[in-house]
């Protein structure tokens, strides 16, 4: 009877070798493609973070100044009654309701820019003085980096006639203005630039009425 031939088919070395070499570089394009699109959305998610971090500062601000409230305090030096309300073209201190951190009674706010800086916030609580030394010994954080910052005050004329300007001090007018505008302009054109527009809605105090003759003179 004739032997039946046996083939032993298999794998030889080359064919081993090339198969190792495929699967490494294949390997080797799909960790490279995990790479990029973990950098990619890495980055993209720092972009969407620092966005997110803008728009809750813008939102906090506008809240804020929606609540901003007539304090007063009594001055040492004159023992008369003001209100503390400084506002500038580049910096503004005022008193709120409304606090970041939602905790109970009134909280000063402070914003200012600082060239080649960006825009700072302190924030300190409000008591039954001025808050203007407390501001002071605060640490500031900088809220909005490469940007600049201008204030516009709204009032109203004796002929009820609305002006804007840029500045409105309340120990000497006894009051708040209608409302603010901030316009927060970026260093880099690419950026965009940020508005407020909040109407102050407790501009007067109970007690101590305006003054209105220092008023028309804005």
């Amino acid at each position: 009877m004739a032997k039946e031939k046996i083939n032993n088919s298999g794998f030889t070395l080359i064919e081993v070798i090339l198969a190792l070499g495929l699967t490494s570089l294949l390997l080797g394009l799909l960790s490279t493609s995990v790479f990029i699109v973990a950098g990619d959305w890495n980055r993209n998610s720092r972009a969407l973070d620092e966005s997110l971090d803008e728009a809750l500062a813008v939102l906090q601000i506008d809240r804020a100044l929606h609540g901003a409230f007539p304090h007063s305090f009594t001055n040492e030096e004159t023992l008369s009654r003001q209100i503390f309300f400084t506002g500038e073209e580049d910096y503004l201190a005022w008193v709120s309701t409304i606090s970041p951190q939602r905790l109970p009674g009134l909280t000063t706010w402070e914003l200012y820019s600082v060239p080649d800086e960006g825009v700072y916030l302190g924030l300190v609580p409000a008591y039954s003085d001025n808050p203007s030394v407390r501001l002071e010994e605060s640490l500031p954080t900088l809220i909005f980096p490469d940007y600049d910052l201008e204030f516009s005050y709204l009032y109203e004329e004796l002929e009820e006639n609305k002006v804007w300007t840029d500045q409105w001090e309340a120990q000497e007018l006894l009051s708040l203005p209608l409302a603010v505008h901030v316009r927060l302009t970026p260093y880099d054109n690419t950026q965009e630039e940020l508005e407020i527009l909040a109407r102050v809605r407790n501009n007067e105090h109970r007690s101590i009425r305006p003054n209105e003759l220092e008023r028309l003179d804005l």
